[in-house]
């Protein structure tokens, strides 16, 4: 490739943003920062490992050296004409993406990448980052010259994703394509994003050999704990122990540090004093180790300080190419029989099962694992995340996702970093295996001092509503977890909500019954068996239930008769449950878990197989833990439908008022109602026309100039807002009823200061509708949909949603409301156009995810009747966007430099 442009002084400063931390396709790390005048000896120095060939396929003609003019004009541009982003690992460049505008709207783009590092996906990282930077500087299409045998270069820009069009002359080919992300290029990131979180995490659960630093000969030590802990669990690599001070630690040969261990070493445990750990990462650094388990506490949970040297310990860590788990974290398990790797303070190594656990709190970590033990869960892998600093859920969610040992995914979460990524991969994940979580903080949205996130705004129900548009099992308790997890992993998933109860108490059986209607299940079959039923019984019962067509899951009550062992139900239970197509859920002997008796041995060695069933204490329990899994399976089986079509719109319009609105403003804008109006017609919705008056007269004028037919209205809030008060004078046609009109609602508005009215046109009946979109710090745009009016804004009747929006998220936004009766013919009142409404919802959902400087969006009053919907009154607020959008267009890990909660 060749370069233009020439070199400038005119050197500006890049945006902030284009700086990130960045995961290769084979799990490690790495940092793309635009160039600097200061990397001029770094630039010679990266040039000169580059090999002959490399060179040669980059500047077409051989350039063993670069010249001072060469140097200079790589590192000084101006960051808008002329871009330059180079990688960083270790204090090294180890390559580097150019793009130089060479018309308007187009450049020309380049790289260079050392052949060490080539193959693991840089120069696509590079590509995403300088297209993300064009995109925000107006460019609209790279070019890039490439010699045929190139074969490199020409499939990375082939495996972008982008529609590339190529042309060949004078023995070079020429490749361009447009730098608008199209489906196809956000899939392909999203894909290598998958691999390469997923490669990251894998090195955590598959380590060939482990380092414990700061391993103890004192049993009552943290680093004597995890020394006796990986080596109980038989863990099937070698383990090394450092500790500088003693020449063995339980029998094994100490080392003084990391790198001077003679074997390769793939993950360490760190157990050493906060202030020391600096040092570790720089010694596992140089031993080339993939990966740091933190188990030090001292980092953010302890104040400024500690979140100080938190942000250190990561962005050290980074750089160098190692990721990390932790710091203040409990560890990670593997139950694999070929790793069987205990890499954390629990004692407990839990039996081998089929669930996959996530969670932020070291403190509870060792609690949970006994809790899966006592219930004979069982579990594939843990981790424990502690500050959850850089390795975080949606990691494990990426690793989960292809990992066959994982049939459930189980996550305890005290905070989320990037709420829509969350979202985008869970709903992949969940199309695939259940996910059950617990989000701690939901009343409050508190999270722990310790972990990194934005201040959020959304509301709890738009969290919530995140989570069922992922299809995510949420539930209230971790008792809650474990009772829908059980099921979830040893029972099929029901077909349906028809549910059938049998057993051998007529009081267990109204409770659950009772259960049933309050959670949304159809009790179809009742069998009371009576207290002195048999195990015969109770196999004739249960074989009709499961053979009914009209039942889909079945919840079996057992109370055993005074002196009787239930052993014989037991086997009957357990055999049924293990040959049924439908779930099977009990309520035996007052057990929890899955109890010995009703266990169904695996091939695979865990606690309970397939087919085992699992009992809860309460009928209460085992029914909600079914309602659960119903509502999963409905949602499963719920098709995505097609994206929710906005019609004709024009986001580039839209865009272009947001622009000039906010031209050089660093503050919020209030949008007046010209502008309002307009931003809503770029997205086809006709905002009626208001005229705002402060006098009769001018009342008079403004309802001539429209024809008449009119209505005059208080905007007060104070009026407007109080249900017992009527605000609006409808069917105004001439200046005496205009008078008369003027002079009511005057009486109602105290000291009206001339502000406080508006004319417009009468619109046709219908129930007033709104519907409200904001930016939020971490989820990005949100979506609401009511019923306009004080009672149902006092009791909170809204719908949520995260845009981009589907068919089906639209039609159960309006469906969803508790008032949505009023919209489906009411007492009789004629039903009103949902296509219509479902419309206005995609708009502004689309509005709203297209432009992330709106910080605000209001239809207040909208009238949805029999043949559309008349918007009537629009607000709208703009903010200047200081930080991308969470989960944007191109691939980068969490940022370090966030302010903690606290």
């Amino acid at each position: 490739m060749t370069d233009s442009g020439t070199p400038t002084e005119e050197i500006g400063l890049p945006p902030s943003h284009w700086e990130a931390d960045v995961l290769l396709r084979d799990g490690g790390t790495a940092h793309i920062r635009p160039v600097s005048p200061d990397d001029e000896q770094l630039m010679v120095e990266f040039y000169s490992r580059v090999s002959d060939e490399s060179k040669y396929y980059r500047f077409f003609s051989p350039m063993p050296r670069l010249s001072d003019r060469d140097v200079r004009r790589f590192t000084h541009v101006d960051h808008r004409e002329r871009v330059a982003l180079v990688m960083i690992l270790g204090g090294r460049m180890i390559a580097v993406g150019r793009y130089d505008v060479v018309r308007p709207s187009e450049a020309e783009v380049a790289f260079l990448v050392e052949d060490q590092h080539q193959g693991r996906g840089i120069g696509q990282l590079l590509l995403e980052h300088l297209a993300q930077a064009g995109r925000e500087r107006g460019v609209e299409r790279f070019v890039a010259e490439v010699l045929p045998d190139n074969n490199k270069m020409i499939q990375t820009f082939r495996e972008a994703g982008y529609r590339v069009a190529s042309g060949y002359a004078d023995g070079v080919i020429t490749l361009e394509f447009p730098i608008d992300p199209t489906d196809t290029a956000i899939g392909v990131m999203h894909d290598r994003e998958h691999v390469a979180e997923s490669a990251s995490i894998h090195r955590f659960f598959h380590p060939k050999s482990v380092a414990i630093v700061g391993a103890s000969r004192r049993q009552d030590t943290i680093g004597q704990l995890l020394v006796r802990n990986l080596v109980n669990a038989d863990f099937t690599g070698r383990v090394y122990v450092v500790n500088p001070a003693a020449g063995a630690v339980s029998g094994m040969p100490a080392y003084k540090s990391v790198n001077e261990i003679p074997d390769d070493v793939d993950v360490a445990i760190v157990a050493v004093p906060a202030e020391a750990v600096t040092d570790v990462v720089l010694d596992c650094a140089a031993k080339g180790v993939h990966g740091l388990i933190v188990i030090s506490s001292g980092f953010a949970e302890t104040g400024e300080e500690g979140r100080r040297r938190q942000r250190h310990l990561v962005g050290l860590s980074r750089s160098y190419g190692l990721r990390l788990i932790g710091p203040n974290c409990l560890g990670v398990i593997n139950t694999d029989p070929e790793i069987s790797v205990n890499a954390s303070l629990s004692s407990v190594m839990p039996a081998r099962g089929r669930a996959g656990f996530f969670c932020q709190s070291g403190a509870l970590g060792s609690a949970i694992l006994e809790k899966v033990k006592n219930r004979g869960l069982g579990i594939s892998t843990f981790v424990s995340a502690g500050n959850r600093a850089d390795v975080s859920g949606n990691d494990l969610l990426q690793y989960w996702e292809e990992d066959d040992a994982t049939e459930v995914v189980m996550m305890y979460l005290e905070s989320i970093g990037n709420p829509r990524k969350f979202s985008r991969i869970a709903r992949r994940v969940s199309l695939r295996k259940p996910v059950v979580a617990v989000r701690s903080g939901r009343t409050t949205q508190g999270v722990p001092m310790g972990h990194t996130v934005r201040q959020i705004s959304a509301p709890q129900a738009a969290v919530d509503a995140m989570f069922r548009q992922a299809g995510v099992i949420q539930v209230d308790t971790l008792e809650d977890m474990f009772d829908v997890a059980q099921l979830l992993a040893h029972q099929p998933l029901p077909r349906g909500r028809r549910v059938a109860i049998v057993g051998n108490s007529d009081a267990l059986g109204l409770l659950a019954t009772d259960a049933a209607a309050a959670v949304g299940l159809v009790v179809n079959r009742s069998v009371a068996l009576g207290a002195d039923a048999t195990a015969e019984d109770f196999e004739d019962a249960l074989d009709e239930a499961i053979d009914d067509p009209d039942v889909d899951c079945v919840v079996a009550l057992y109370i055993p008769p005074l002196n009787v062992s239930g052993e014989e139900v037991a086997n009957v239970l357990a055999a049924v449950g293990e040959q049924s197509d439908k779930p099977l859920v009990s309520s035996f002997l007052g057990a929890e878990g899955v109890p010995e008796l009703l266990r169904v041995p695996d091939v695979a060695g865990s606690t309970a197989g397939r087919g085992s069933v699992p009992s809860y204490p309460a009928v209460e329990s085992a029914v909600r833990a079914l309602a659960k899994v119903v509502e999963y399976a409905v949602w499963l089986r719920t098709p995505d439908g097609s994206p929710a079509d906005p019609g004709e719109v024009r986001p580039a319009r839209a865009k272009q008022l947001v622009q000039r609105a906010l031209a050089d403003r660093q503050e919020e804008v209030v949008l007046d109602r010209e502008q309002v109006t307009d931003l809503l017609a770029a997205y086809d919705i006709d905002l009626w026309p208001a005229v705002r008056v402060g006098t009769l007269k001018e009342a008079q004028a403004a309802a001539k100039d429209l024809g008449w037919d009119v209505v005059l209205k208080a905007t007060r809030e104070s009026v407007r807002e109080r249900p017992d008060q009527q605000h609006v004078w409808r069917n105004i046609d001439g200046a005496s009823e205009m008078k008369e009109a003027w002079q009511t609602l005057n009486g109602l508005v105290v000291d009206a200061d001339g502000g406080d009215f508006v004319v417009q046109k009468n619109a046709p009946a219908g129930v007033p509708i709104a519907i409200r979109s904001f930016e939020d710090p971490l989820f990005g745009p949100v979506v609401s949909f009511g019923i306009s009016g004080p009672i149902v804004e006092l009791l909170a009747d809204w719908a949520y949603r995260i845009p981009p929006l589907g068919e089906h998220d639209v039609a159960g936004m309006v469906r969803e409301v508790k008032s949505s009766p009023l919209l489906f013919g009411y007492r009789g009142a004629e039903p009103v156009d949902i296509p219509s409404i479902e419309q206005l919802i995609t708009k502004v959902a689309h509005l709203q995810n297209d432009l992330p400087e709106v910080s605000a969006l209001e239809v207040s009053l909208a009238l949805a009747g029999s043949e559309g919907v008349t918007v009537l009154t629009a607000s709208a607020r703009l903010a200047p966007l200081r930080d991308p959008r969470p989960d944007s267009l191109v691939r980068r890990l969490p940022d370090v430099t966030l302010t903690l909660p606290g």
